[in-house]
């Protein structure tokens, strides 16, 4: 019997374990991604080395395999090519019209005010735009209109700085835009969720450390995130209803919310699982649920195990951002030995960690 294909838009390594899942799972695997020496190339079935950002080019390949499904787990980036091929070959996905709203955060923001939905007030920012003339209350978050990974993001208190952010943060951005937007205080933290035909099934809660201001990049996660069971069905509430305004209907979606006194806040939406190891790793490690294997069911059009979560483990990631956390990182090896997982340890830090991209390594860690 001929296997079954699915694509795979991305081959760095938060994208491996989508690629092993789906060999595991009997798939022929056809990876696409810019040739750079990443784990999926040399681990995929096929690879083919096509930018993820060249739909019509990847489409066109994927006509001719003849490809039963399209699928990538951590990118905002690439489930535009995704859900693209999805729509023109009929294929599980979101309509480009979702992708498009869900992917970039001032049509996100116009939606979720359409709609109701609790999010900060925002405005949108280009060329033409004076910064004095911004009516929002300070203090003020800048981030490039799309673009995940706390890249170009800045938090600001006045005008001069609002100034240089927003010429940073349109540096970033594809189209050479960003949004201001409110500050919102509170914890932060993320959710996943797993859709299939526009139903949706809530699975984990994390909880999110970062650096603060200006930057705010992710420092480490932790699941499960320590919230009562009366929040956790407000934010079950909220999330739902958000999906439903977004138009996202399959596969897996990274909400990220703050959460001050009894408000909730919705920070922002991305229809796929969460990056940073949250999807791929701690969702399984703390749930036992098999995250990565129900978004390629989806993918392939096969309704996902229902997430009937039977036990709470404490799991987490943390990232290294200069000497002193690998101290840190050694200390935590004496005092918890045998819990950590996995790790990748950079020494090499002549380079300021400025956003996720270039922090100087991780470990993955379980009680």
């Amino acid at each position: 019997m001929e296997k079954k294909k699915i694509a795979i838009i991305g081959a760095a390594l938060f994208q491996e374990p989508s690629i092993i899942k789906a060999k595991e799972m009997g798939l022929e695997t056809h990876v696409f991604a810019w040739a750079a020496g990443d784990p999926g190339e040399e681990i995929a079935d096929y690879f083919y080395p096509i930018s993820i950002r060249e739909k019509d080019e990847i489409l066109e390949k994927c006509r001719e395999i003849g490809i039963d499904g399209i699928v990538s787990i951590a990118s905002d980036l690439a489930m535009e090519t995704v859900n693209y091929i999805a729509e023109k070959m009929g294929l599980p996905g979101n309509t480009i019209e979702a992708t498009k709203i869900s992917t970039n955060k001032h049509w996100m923001r116009k939606a979720f005010e359409a709609a109701g939905d609790p999010s900060p007030r925002s405005m949108l920012v280009d060329a033409s735009t004076d910064p004095a003339a911004i009516d929002l209350n300070y203090p003020l978050i800048v981030k490039p209109t799309d673009r995940s990974g706390s890249r170009g993001v800045h938090k600001v208190n006045n005008l001069k700085q609002l100034r240089n952010a927003i010429f940073k943060a349109r540096e970033y951005s594809f189209e050479n835009r960003a949004v201001v937007e409110e500050f919102v205080s509170g914890d932060e933290y993320s959710i996943e969720y797993i859709s299939f035909k526009g139903k949706h099934w809530f699975i984990s809660a994390t909880q999110k450390i970062t650096t603060g201001a200006p930057y705010f990049i992710e420092t480490g996660h932790r699941e499960p995130a320590p919230l009562d069971d009366d929040t956790v069905e407000h934010i079950k509430a909220i999330s739902e209803h958000a999906l439903d305004t977004l138009g996202l209907e399959n596969g897996a979606a990274h909400i990220e919310i703050k959460i001050d006194g009894d408000n909730i806040r919705i920070i922002e939406i991305g229809g796929r699982m969460g990056g940073d190891f949250i999807g791929s790793d701690l969702v399984e490690l703390s749930t036992g649920y098999d995250y990565v294997r129900a978004v390629i069911d989806v993918a392939m059009g096969n309704e996902p195990e229902i997430p009937q979560i039977s036990r709470r483990e404490f799991a987490g990631v943390n990232f290294i951002m200069d000497a002193d956390d690998v101290v840190e990182y050694e200390k935590f090896k004496q005092e918890h030995p045998g819990t950590i997982l996995r790790e990748h340890i950079d020494t090499d830090f002549a380079d300021i960690v400025t956003d996720s991209s270039n922090r100087h390594g991780y470990y993955i860690f379980k009680f």
